[in-house]
């Protein structure tokens, strides 16, 4: 009997079962646990990347326009559908339908459905540090992030022991959200450092710059880049141009080469330019004018990047023969002084009256006849113009492409650039500029035009045909555009190759 006991004893069959066995209640809870940790993180996984991917598709539209807000909703409510699963709720779609609510006392919040968001300003340099009111966007042109947060979906848990702060063991339900933070950086590079007031910022009709691209009732008005109410100014000491890029300089020839080159190294923000005050004289006159062929004075702008447009006509004959070429009484480029302009020549006309924008932009209406006739009385031109008048550009690009540059007026002007003048720039076109757009109006609102002024946010950019040669060096100097392209889905696509748009994730 004791032999039994004793093998009794010291038998080890059989007692793994017991082991587990005592184990057992452990390794169910462990694996629980960790099916509600996998739970809750794929959760929460659903809900980041909704918010990620609804605060990526919001920012992409805070460029700045006065109508940003508008965009970027409509981005959370059609570009991005989400759904989250693992909640009590079940399958959640992301964003919900539903209309927009507006947050009683911070109109930059809103929320729609399982998400609400927030337009902001700024966001805090560090990102432990909370995003409070004092972050938000007054308005859309100010705004450059978004935050986007998903409403907090209920997740029961399986494991029958809470971690909540609690401490009560019957509460085994916990509340998942995200929150991301997306941001927008817009701006152009290769432009030229002007700037010109928005000209349909408070148009009595309603119409805006969309619509100016692409109606050609409004496409073909002519517009007096330059505000001349004031003298030429937009702005106490601001004639229109912004600031030149880095390492160019400061001064007046310095903000002139980077006009007059063809090969502009700029690159501008629509979050906000800087103006250049001051700098209005000769130089500048000069850097639009060799564009189309006129010699600058001081002996500038004398290089293969300078060189003139293809077709430089203007209604002008040079050194009083007549022959409008810049060739009479000499053998180089005509200065300014040594043109005379009007009959029997005749550049691209004005418009016939100019009763928009207190005199700065004209009514499209232009006598497209008598320039056809004085230049080109044996030439015929499309029939669809007699019905569509064309813009001045679409003149200017017509007469290229039909080889009717070279044909004499009836002064005897050819466009054709000066013979002795540097090699016209053929791989850009050397009579258009290309610069910011400013809503002119609401910044004089906070004076913010009024000596040197940055952070100026942008309307748009764009793009703008000279139509003739800055007549003066005086700070009542007019540069007369057609406006040609923006940037932005109003636009027709030209300037794409321009921008430099980017969104990103913040938080």
């Amino acid at each position: 009997m004791l032999r039994t006991i004793r093998a009794f004893w010291h038998d080890q069959r059989g007692v793994a079962l017991i082991l587990v066995s005592v184990m057992l209640p452990a390794i169910i809870g462990f694996s629980l646990l960790a099916i509600d940790m996998s739970r809750m993180n794929n959760l929460h996984n659903d809900l980041q990347k909704a918010t990620d991917a609804l605060a990526l598709a919001a920012a992409a539209e805070l460029n700045g326009r006065s109508d940003a807000w508008t965009r970027a909703e409509n981005a959370l409510a059609n570009l991005v559908s989400n759904s989250t699963r693992f909640s009590d709720a079940g399958i959640v779609i992301l964003p919900n339908t539903g209309s927009t609510t507006v947050n009683p006392t911070y109109s930059s919040c809103r929320s729609r459905g399982q998400i609400s968001w927030c337009f902001l300003a700024s966001i805090p340099a560090s990102d432990s540090d909370p995003i409070t009111s004092a972050n938000y966007a007054a308005s859309a042109i100010l705004t450059r992030f978004i935050q986007v947060s998903a409403q907090p979906e209920t997740f029961t848990s399986i494991f029958p022991v809470s971690f909540s702060s609690s401490g009560s063991a019957a509460d085994t339900s916990y509340n998942v959200s995200a929150v991301s933070v997306a941001g927008f950086t817009s701006g152009v590079c290769d432009f030229t450092p002007v700037f010109i007031c928005n000209p349909y910022e408070n148009d009595p009709d309603g119409h805006t710059l969309e619509e100016a691209v692409s109606n050609p009732a409004l496409h073909r008005r002519l517009i007096e880049l330059r505000k001349v109410g004031n003298g030429a100014a937009a702005g106490p000491g601001n004639f229109g141009f912004l600031e030149p890029p880095e390492g160019v300089g400061n001064g007046a020839q310095a903000l002139a080469q980077t006009i007059a080159t063809s090969k502009p190294i700029g690159c501008y923000s629509a979050q906000g330019v800087t103006t250049k005050t001051g700098q209005n004289a000769g130089p500048v006159q000069d850097a639009f004018n060799v564009r189309f062929g006129i010699k600058a004075s001081g002996g500038h702008f004398n290089s293969a990047e300078y060189g003139p447009a293809a077709n430089v006509r203007k209604g002008a004959a040079a050194g009083g023969n007549g022959n409008g070429n810049g060739n009479g009484g000499g053998n180089q480029c005509p200065s300014y002084n040594q043109l005379t302009f009007g009959s029997p020549n005749m550049g691209l006309p004005r418009d016939a009256t100019t009763p928009y924008m207190n005199g700065r932009m004209g009514d499209g209406n232009w006598n497209l006849s008598g320039y056809w006739s004085t230049n080109f009385s044996s030439a015929s031109h499309p029939s669809s113009w007699d019905t569509t008048k064309p813009t001045r550009y679409d003149v200017y690009k017509y007469e290229i492409a039909n080889n009717l540059a070279g044909t004499a007026s009836a002064g005897g002007e050819v466009g054709t650039p000066p013979s002795a003048c540097q090699p016209p720039v053929t791989s850009v076109d050397r009579r258009l500029i290309y610069g910011a757009i400013l809503n002119c109006a609401a910044l004089d609102e906070n004076n913010d035009l009024s000596g040197h002024s940055t952070d100026l946010p942008v309307e748009a950019f764009g793009s703008f045909f000279l139509t003739e040669p800055v007549s003066s060096a005086s700070d009542d100097a007019s540069v007369f555009v057609e406006l040609v392209d923006i940037t932005g889905r109003g636009g027709q696509g030209t300037l794409d190759n321009f921008l430099r748009d980017e969104a990103q994730l913040y938080r």
